[in-house]
């Protein structure tokens, strides 16, 4: 089955009445895990960004403090992991200020564990690619937060090599 363009479904759902609405978002929602998390943050959690980047901070703590770091290998798996589900916590929020905040957490985090990143070349490109990304959110931001989020970002990069 060929699925329909994103022009094509919002024409479509402009013909369709508010309970036709909502049993297909209930529908929706009962077949991937995804859709489900985003219908909860649009409905429950977009109205306080604060609170959901606290939320999603507090999980990423979580996520790292159960990391078996008895070898890279495994550090390696969870860290991919933890990032992949902070990757798509950005993507249901779509805004630059929390993609800033909670990739700077992630590599505060990353930066902290023990055995040291440092002495891992993949552990560190995730790390790097990560600072990248941050650098690239914060151009798209205002001047005052840019400034802001640059001094955190270069204590983040300036405290990484003296481990």
């Amino acid at each position: 089955m060929k699925s329909a363009t994103v022009k094509q479904i919002k024409q479509e759902l402009s013909n369709n009445s508010t309970e036709e609405l909502l049993e297909l978002c209930l529908r929706l929602s009962k077949f991937k895990k995804e859709n489900k998390e985003l219908l909860t943050y649009l409905l429950f959690e977009a109205s306080d960004e604060h609170a959901y980047i606290k939320n999603v901070k507090s999980e990423i703590k979580q996520q790292f403090i159960e990391i078996n770091t008895k070898s890279y290998y495994y550090m390696k798996k969870s860290i991919r992991k933890i990032l992949r589900s902070t990757k798509t916590q950005i993507r249901y929020s779509k805004k630059k200020e929390t993609e800033v905040e909670l990739l700077l957490f992630f590599c505060s985090e990353l930066k902290s564990i023990e055995p040291p990143i440092n002495q891992n070349t993949v552990l560190l490109n995730i790390f790097n690619r990560q600072i990248e990304a941050i650098k690239k959110a914060i151009s798209q931001l205002h001047d005052d937060l840019r400034y802001d989020y640059g001094v955190e970002l270069y204590q983040l990069q300036f405290h990484i090599t003296d481990k």
